[in-house]
């Protein structure tokens, strides 16, 4: 089947407006609505702004925030591996290298996930003790990084170590999820390929019982570490 091709949809279509018993729409006008409160909310707010605020969230998913800048970006991720031969698993992302972090990672056990390699790249993925991966957007609202996910950046990655960290470039950070949402409909609209699957990662999971007993990373690596590259 050729990718993007609808097979018998118009067969289909007029079939179910036969059993509804009417005719078949062919367009839909969008509603507009008066009231849009979602653009208001951190309405204003510079990057600093939203970075604060980014922070603050953070708090709350218990989660921690490091800021650097792109020269000193590999000294901070070499701070937060404090486990020297702990392995590591990176997506295929070419900004490892076009921000100067080969060298860094050579001095690792480092695995870059590879499509040709299948189910072996979990396998290196579950062993791991840290994934390392760029936020694509950041949320401030809920400190939540944004993947686009395809067959270089898999969501085991995020998902499967023991330990995650997040490079997040400080020119990412949106207010909420109404700026996402807003930015992957745009990319429709322009005709771009779009991820078939948008991962949303705020913070290692929290947990609790009918007790209220919280427990953290239960689901997931059991840290998450967020470092933000302030001039990027």
């Amino acid at each position: 089947m050729t990718e993007g091709t609808i097979h018998h949809r118009d067969t289909f279509l007029n079939n179910i407006a036969e059993k509804l018993g009417r005719e078949r729409k062919l367009s839909v006008d969008r509603p507009l609505r008066q009231n849009q409160p979602q653009w208001a909310v951190y309405e204003g707010y510079t990057q600093d702004d939203l970075l604060a605020v980014f922070k603050k969230a953070c708090e709350a998913i218990h989660t921690d925030v490091r800021e650097t800048d792109a020269a000193s970006l590999t000294q901070a991720i070499e701070d937060v591996i404090t486990e020297k031969d702990g392995s590591i698993v990176i997506p295929k992302d070419p900004r490892f290298s076009s921000f100067g972090l080969e060298g860094m990672l050579a001095r690792h056990n480092v695995h870059v996930w590879d499509v040709s390699l299948g189910q072996e790249n979990i396998k290196r993925a579950e062993k791991a003790i840290y994934g390392i991966t760029f936020s694509e957007k950041t949320l401030a609202e809920s400190g939540t990084v944004v993947q686009y996910n395809d067959k270089d950046m898999a969501r085991s990655i995020s998902l499967l170590p023991e330990n995650y960290i997040a490079i997040i470039p400080k020119s990412s950070l949106v207010p909420r999820m109404s700026q996402l949402t807003r930015d992957i409909h745009e990319r429709v609209k322009a005709g771009e390929k779009v991820p078939t699957c948008v991962n949303l990662i705020s913070g290692p999971s929290n947990s609790a019982d009918i007790e209220m007993n919280l427990v953290v990373g239960v689901h997931g690596p059991v840290k998450a570490e967020y470092i933000v590259v302030t001039d990027l």
